[in-house]
């Protein structure tokens, strides 16, 4: 076994290979760009070395920085991952020229695997199921679109190389064809380099289950069962369990079978996962699934695995690559009740799941949950860039059986604080709770079929106005104390921060901008608390205390409630049941309060890069038309036109780095 490990990544994969590695009694050296100077990856580690500036393309990706880091600090073995150069072959091959162990497979099966149309019809030759469609050469974008024609819409265009979702789209309309291929093919090469796609036949009522495999490069390989991945938004995976809802043992068998196939096939090392598509419109059934692709290195959905079978993934992969047997054979591993783990990302869901950053203003987790894991990599403090993949970190619930580890998972959700960034952590709340993810009926349509349901229009309920209300009014008397503390008369009258008033008290209204919502409440002094006016059709009483922990503890209309409040620019976060609503108050003599389709321009969202230019000036556009497409955190989206409008002029061009809210595109003042 080599004695120190070198992980070539960063966040909370690098934090959860530390940690297995510390425990086997390795010294751990982390990298890190500019932008993760203080992050948590590099607080855990024994050493850190710089490998460049923030843009992933020069560092993370750098694969002589990282050789370099290896050199300086003495690193015998090297880890990957998932993501950046975890699936790159040559960066295996380098490892190994430089005398490192590559603790991932051989350079020849990452090749084998990482080109998608090639993995098929090597799948094919090894007797494994394929989707049916086009895996060859030609990338002429009539032909492609005559080859969809042939296999009948709806199809699926693929990047070749690479995963994740990137360089994929859905078409359901011949005459969507060219633009979703151009769009994928620009995507994929920005992300893997390589723009070839593949199109292939959409299965109807698809569900994404993956079978994880681990083999010894000498032959043996085993199966750690199945993983159901079928709740995706943008074709990435947001919650992962296993084993799947509605497995039938032969089909488990089955497809476990396969897989071992697959990695067997191509002389497989160490973890891998090889994904299929089933389809679900008869329920699961043993001649119903599909090989799409083999990711050859570790999933970000691991730890469900882990909390089914018991055991340490990285410690295995460690073991493989130090040139040690599989530590159990197919017979002896055990499969113990069940496991869901959520993805919780700096995104809001109410802007198409739109990536968000900023500071972690507030970061806390419940701690006296039973079989609960957090596999988080930042702190609260750390702040979410605009430079990698948004997640903040995984929860993952285990439990004899699947209804036991969704409560479990639901009530830890709920008693999460996250602030700061907008974030997924209602919308994961609303989805574990759904009925229908209740009962098992799922597929990859899940979210777009429920969405309405996962994110409702607007949930400002009377009791969350109410505790804002209270909250507003308790971080101001703490500073109206705290400035009396600090003045020359601290006994004045003037100085009191009671409600006293001259007459007896009096109402006053407070205005603040919530989840987009312009919202008014009365107040009203009553006793130890306040009458609320405006948040219901009835008045509402509250009383409520601010601890110096920041969390509130109510009591409204005689229903004692807590919820955290978080102090923010003029205004506060309240964070109840999982939820983070932001009070602004609302500035009088603030005259900027028209929305930026009123003001006459498309504002960018959040910082990034222009991709394409749509608009053009003197057009006429109507409401929802593509007008920018914009890269931002490793995803391309596309910006609209909020009205009719007519474009005045456009203030960007395809290449261009722009700051959140710069002007890309203005409008005539006379538009409708």
């Amino acid at each position: 076994m080599f004695k120190s490990l070198l992980i070539a990544n960063r966040g909370e994969i690098a934090v959860r290979i530390i940690r297995t590695a510390r425990r086997m009694g390795l010294r751990t050296i982390a990298v890190y760009s500019d932008a993760d100077a203080n992050a948590l990856h590099v607080a855990e580690a024994d050493e850190a070395y710089r490998i460049g500036p923030e843009p992933a393309a020069e560092s993370y990706l750098r694969a002589d920085a990282i050789l370099d880091a290896c050199a300086r600090s003495g690193a015998e073995a090297v880890h990957p991952g998932y993501g950046f150069l975890s699936e790159n072959a040559g960066f295996a091959d380098a490892c190994e020229k430089a005398g490192l162990t590559f603790v991932g497979p051989t350079p020849d099966a990452i090749r084998a695997m990482g080109l998608k149309d090639a993995a098929k019809a090597l799948m094919e030759k090894a007797g494994v199921p394929v989707v049916p469609g086009y895996h060859g050469d030609s990338q002429e974008a009539d032909f492609l679109a005559g080859q969809a024609e042939a296999i009948g819409y709806p199809v699926l265009i693929k990047a070749v190389a690479g995963g994740g979702g990137k360089g994929m789209r859905l078409v359901d309309d011949p005459a969507d064809f060219a633009k979703a291929l151009a769009s994928a093919q620009r995507e994929a090469g920005a992300a893997f380099g390589d723009e070839r796609v593949l199109v292939e036949k959409y299965v109807a009522r698809p569900r994404h289950i993956e079978i994880q495999v681990f083999a010894d490069g000498k032959g043996q390989a085993v199966s750690l069962y199945e993983r159901d991945c079928s709740l995706q938004r943008r074709h990435q995976k947001v919650i992962e369990e296993a084993p799947a809802p509605g497995m039938p043992p032969d089909m488990r068998k089955a497809m476990g079978e396969a897989a071992v196939a697959a990695a067997k096939a191509i002389g497989y090392r160490g973890a891998g996962t090889v994904e299929f598509i089933a389809d679900a419109s008869d329920g699961l059934r043993p001649d119903g699934f599909w090989f799409m692709e083999m990711n050859t290195r570790l999933q970000v959905e691991h730890p469900v695995t882990e909390a089914i079978t018991g055991l340490d993934l990285v410690e295995w992969q460690l073991r493989v690559a130090a040139g040690e047997a599989l530590p159990l054979t197919q017979d002896e591993i055990p499969l113990k009740g069940h496991a869901v783990e959520v993805r919780l990302y700096a995104e809001d869901p109410a802007k198409s799941f739109f990536p968000s950053t900023g500071k972690l203003l507030r970061l806390r987790m419940p701690g006296d949950i039973a079989h609960i894991r957090t596999d988080m990599g930042v702190r609260e403090g750390d702040e979410v860039t605009m430079f990698y993949d948004p997640m903040i970190g995984k929860i993952i619930a285990h439990g004899e059986t699947r209804d036991a580890a969704l409560r479990r998972l639901k009530g830890f959700l709920t008693r999460m604080e996250v602030a700061g960034p907008k974030t997924n952590l209602g919308f994961l709340v609303a989805t574990v709770g759904h009925d229908a993810f209740l009962k098992g009926d799922i597929d990859t349509g899940f979210i777009d079929r429920h969405i309405a349901d996962l994110v409702p229009a607007s949930d400002l309920s009377a009791r969350v106005l109410a505790l804002g209300a209270a909250a507003h009014l308790l971080l101001r008397e703490a500073a109206i104390r705290r400035a009396q503390s600090e003045t020359a008369e601290p006994h004045s009258p003037w100085a009191a921060a009671d409600a006293w008033g001259l007459g007896g008290p009096r109402s006053e209204t407070l205005k603040f901008n919530a989840r987009g919502e312009a919202v008014a409440l009365t107040v009203t002094p009553q006793g130890e608390g306040w009458r609320i006016s405006g948040a219901s059709e009835n008045d509402i009483l509250v009383s409520a205390t601010l601890g110096d922990d920041s969390f509130l503890r109510a009591t409204v209309d005689g229903v004692r409630i807590s919820a955290a409040c978080v102090a923010r620019g003029k205004g506060h976060i309240l964070i109840h049941e999982g939820i983070a609503t932001e009070f602004e108050v609302a500035d009088p003599l603030d005259v900027d309060v028209v929305s930026d389709g009123e003001a006459g321009a498309l504002k960018a969202p959040m910082p990034g890069k222009i991709v394409q230019v749509l608009a053009e000036a003197g057009a006429r556009v109507r409401r929802g038309a593509a007008l920018i497409v914009m890269e931002a955190m490793k995803m391309e989206q596309t910006l609209v036109a909020g009205a009719d409008s007519i474009v005045a002029a456009v203030h960007a061009a395809p290449g261009d780095q722009v700051e959140a809210g710069a002007v890309l595109v203005s409008f005539d003042e006379a538009s409708d």
